[in-house]
């Protein structure tokens, strides 16, 4: 870790104290690591609802009430017949699953176009209907926005992600003049967004940065979306560095990679079920899972029909169970490697 990196972890405006940064990720006891993921999960707890088999949570300041377990966009574009995404998205919304995750850049569009398909036929009302754009420059973000608007069918979108925020230098970007924040606020003053966040998957570090980026420049995030599983707890932890930060702010939280696509459940360390309850456990609006089949949201239902609130027992166990295979970020490849980085090997999509 150099200097300046290790500086802005001790001084950066939006942070809390964030405990022993070590070469390889975070130092914590388990105990510690048990005790926080319990503790911080309150405040969400105190509203959250459940209706028939699906558990609702608020997201953040914004007062939407959406479903605890969030359909992946990804997904729905890879399936070789389209029908079956169709299929998927309306037995999961009949379901109870309200939160709909994409991104412009999904399987060249394709997820979008389904996604959009999908939610004909009064389904649009339904669900909370969020994408990501990956544009740094304002022209490049606008027209990304309209292609998505139009593959989706829609003219409102709920809420807008500045996609892939993976490199110390794009909150710079996003936010220079003529950057791609420029267009998010100017369509949301326009009525074709509502709320507007920001993921990314690398280091928290540049997540710190983007949320004190944000801050000097009079702006606060509605959400943002982070890896948060049962790795993640032991190697360079959002869950250690950055969470706290966005329940400290009232900043609804996105879960993603609770199976680390599936590289974590090959670790033989945890159970599908049991990864998400974990998930579930922190203080997150919404757990966003990939769906490619309807036995795999009989699983993501059955999490949240079955969810209860791990106790510092259960997550201490679990947390030992796993610290040794995540030791080296291993099975973290968004973290260790260009894996999952569809902006590095598509730099033109930036703009």
């Amino acid at each position: 870790m150099d200097i300046s990196r290790r500086h802005f972890l001790k001084t950066t405006s939006t942070s809390l104290v964030l405990g022993t940064v070590a070469s390889q990720g975070i130092t914590r006891s388990i105990a510690a690591a048990a005790q926080s993921a319990t503790e911080l999960s309150g405040q969400i707890r105190q509203t959250e609802i459940r209706r028939g088999d699906m558990v609702y949570r608020l997201l953040g300041r914004t007062k939407e009430r959406v479903s605890v377990i969030g359909l992946g966009g990804y997904h729905i574009g890879n399936l070789p017949v389209e029908g079956d995404s169709t299929r998927i998205v309306r037995t999961a919304i009949d379901r109870g699953i309200t939160f709909m995750d994409n991104c412009w850049d999904y399987n060249n569009g394709t997820s979008e176009i389904r996604m959009g398909k999908a939610l004909r036929d009064g389904y649009r009302e339904k669900v909370f209907l969020m994408t990501k754009l990956d544009g740094r420059t304002k022209q490049a973000a606008a027209q990304q926005l309209d292609e998505s608007l139009q593959r989706l069918q829609t003219d409102r979108i709920d809420l807008l992600q500045h996609h892939e925020v993976i490199r110390p230098e794009d909150p710079d970007r996003i936010f220079a003049e003529g950057g791609s924040q420029e267009a998010m606020l100017e369509a949301q003053k326009a009525g074709k967004i509502r709320y507007i966040g920001f993921t990314g998957h690398k280091d928290p570090f540049i997540h710190l940065r983007m949320l004190d980026t944000a801050a000097k420049n009079g702006f606060h995030f509605d959400t943002v979306q982070m890896p948060l599983n049962v790795m993640d707890a032991h190697f360079r932890s959002f869950e250690d560095q950055v969470l706290p930060v966005l329940i400290k702010n009232n900043i609804g939280v996105l879960a993603m990679k609770t199976f680390g696509d599936h590289f974590i459940l090959q670790s033989n360390t945890v159970q599908p079920i049991v990864a998400l309850h974990y998930s579930m456990t922190l203080p997150t609006s919404v757990v966003i899972t990939g769906i490619d089949n309807l036995q795999v949201l009989d699983q993501a239902i059955e999490a949240a029909r079955t969810f209860k609130p791990m106790t510092n027992e259960e997550v201490a166990s679990l947390l030992s169970r796993t610290r040794d295979a995540a030791v080296n970020g291993r099975f973290e490849l968004y973290k260790t490697s260009q894996h999952f980085d569809g902006t590095a090997m598509h730099p033109q999509w930036l703009g």
